[in-house]
């Protein structure tokens, strides 16, 4: 008895792995733990977290893991959430494309001699 294979496209994949990295990151992203980060742990056992300073983004409208223009707390955290995955799947995404499209140059040379040949058996 063999089992039939069933393909599923790149579509559904892509599309799936979006819909989870929005839930992910619009709401699973508020129940993390809300101690801090590594570096910032280390400067405190350390004894040198005072030596801290804000940097240049530090007013920006997303700074803090939030964002500056919503002021519930949830909200803030989960559309910050979000714009950072759009953005970054919007990144990789186009420079995917790009390179995909631009292809090797194994890929020109089999495409130019092909056409060639093409060429070369329609004016026979």
């Amino acid at each position: 008895m063999s089992a039939a294979r069933h393909r599923v496209s790149t579509r559904v994949v892509a599309i799936s792995v979006l819909v989870v990295a929005l839930i992910l990151a619009g709401v699973v992203s508020f129940y993390a733990a809300s101690t801090p980060d590594g570096l910032t742990k280390v400067s405190e056992d350390e004894g040198f977290a005072h030596t801290e300073t804000e940097h240049d983004a530090a007013e920006g409208p997303f700074a803090g893991y939030g964002t500056s223009f919503i002021d519930n707390d949830r909200l803030s955290g989960g559309v910050a959430g979000v714009v950072g995955v759009v953005a970054v799947l919007a990144v990789f995404g186009g420079l995917t494309l790009l390179l995909r499209r631009r292809g090797t140059p194994g890929d020109r040379s089999q495409e130019d001699s092909s056409v060639e040949r093409e060429t070369d058996s329609a004016a026979s």
